[in-house]
């Protein structure tokens, strides 16, 4: 080998890490266009049943359908953020509601208490403050840098929501959109394989996000109908918002439980801490049991074994190996990115022994 070979090949090299390193710089900087298309996706692959129904069963154009489709999720979006409103403001009522001539009476007690505290051992409280040139290190731009974040994210709420409803609809309205991009990027002879693995993913994934629905609605019912009974305020939006929890693995059921607890006690606030609160806050906890119980021995086995193909063992393994690696982000798409992964390997690894083993279900 020559030095001109050895010195290319190191050329060659060097450029293919460049290569790399700017491809990821790119990818980092608009990740957050990669987060409105894979959201915009999901939304395409839990929409397209009811394309598909809207079109086979009532015989509607696809643009309309699309239309009704999306019409449907804005709805969906808009009756989430109204159910919303009325807990936050009940809430904020609730903490309105107590006793603040106690607190005040407190507070003074307290003061009292400090200022014979600091008199007996004879401290300058306002020296002491001035010493310490406290005042000077309060920054007070905290307030305006508040607000100026408050109305970025708004702005950026905004600009988010446009984006992923603008990318679902297209996606909705051509199925094949996503799958000839990445076609693109398939070497030469490989495409028919891609073809039939992504009709198989997406139907997979789209039975995959319908069965997370049904779980969420399960979980629904049950803590709708537990704290209804125990005469919880807000039951139904307390319910569906930890329901909804319930998306995130392992975290999310105890993020919602706790969120529960919390939101149940604030609701009895001004009541006997020992006579109402307390055994109140118990009986929800055993809601939240009963409805842990059912969906971790009841609803996800049977929901994710047939709609992703795949044994409970399989999947509880895979997400907790994800959420390992990745945290939240990995707990959350564990499920469907181990589906498409199946799927690839049996399209084009379809001869391996591990890989056979893996999805002889598929």
């Amino acid at each position: 080998m020559t030095s001109n070979q050895i010195s290319n090949g190191i050329l060659k090299a060097i450029g293919i890490i460049l290569g790399i390193a700017l491809l990821l710089y790119f990818l980092f900087k608009i990740q957050s266009v990669i987060v409105y298309i894979a959201i915009a996706s999901v939304i395409s692959l839990i929409g397209r049943p009811i394309i598909l129904f809207l079109r086979r069963r009532l015989k509607f154009k696809n643009t309309i359908a699309v239309i009704v489709t999306m019409l449907l999720f804005m709805g969906l979006i808009f009756s989430l953020i109204r159910l919303f409103v009325p807990l936050i403001i009940e809430q904020g009522n609730n903490l309105a509601l107590l006793d603040m001539e106690k607190l005040q009476s407190n507070m003074e007690v307290l003061h009292r208490e400090l200022l014979a505290y600091f008199q007996i051992n004879n401290i300058d409280v306002q020296q002491s403050i001035k010493d310490s040139e406290l005042l000077s290190k309060i920054d007070y731009s905290l307030i305006p840098n508040f607000l100026n974040s408050l109305v970025s994210g708004l702005g950026n709420f905004s600009i988010g929501l446009f984006s992923v409803l603008f990318i679902s609809f297209f996606f909705l309205k051509d199925s094949k959109l996503l799958e000839n991009g990445m076609m693109t990027v398939v070497p030469e002879g490989n495409e028919s394989r891609w073809q039939k693995s992504s009709a198989k993913i997406k139907d997979l994934l789209s039975r995959y996000f319908v069965g997370l629905i049904f779980q969420i609605l399960i979980l629904f019912i049950i803590y709708s109908i537990g704290l209804t009974i125990i005469g919880v305020q807000n039951a139904i939006v307390i319910a569906f918002l930890c329901a909804l929890l319930n998306l995130i693995p392992y975290v999310g059921p105890l993020i919602g439980a706790v969120l529960m607890i919390l939101l149940t006690m604030t609701s009895s606030l001004g009541q006997s801490f020992t006579e109402v609160i307390l055994p109140k806050s118990l009986w929800v906890f055993v809601v939240i049991a009963i409805g842990q119980l059912f969906d971790n021995f009841i609803s996800q086995p049977v929901i994710f074994s047939k709609s992703v193909k795949s044994h409970p063992i399989e999947i509880f393994l895979i997400i907790l190996i994800a959420g390992i690696l990745f945290g939240v982000v990995g707990l959350i798409v564990a499920i469907p990115a181990y589906t498409a992964i199946k799927v690839i390997l049996k399209e084009f690894l379809s001869d391996n022994k591990i890989v056979k083993k893996l999805t002889k279900n598929l």
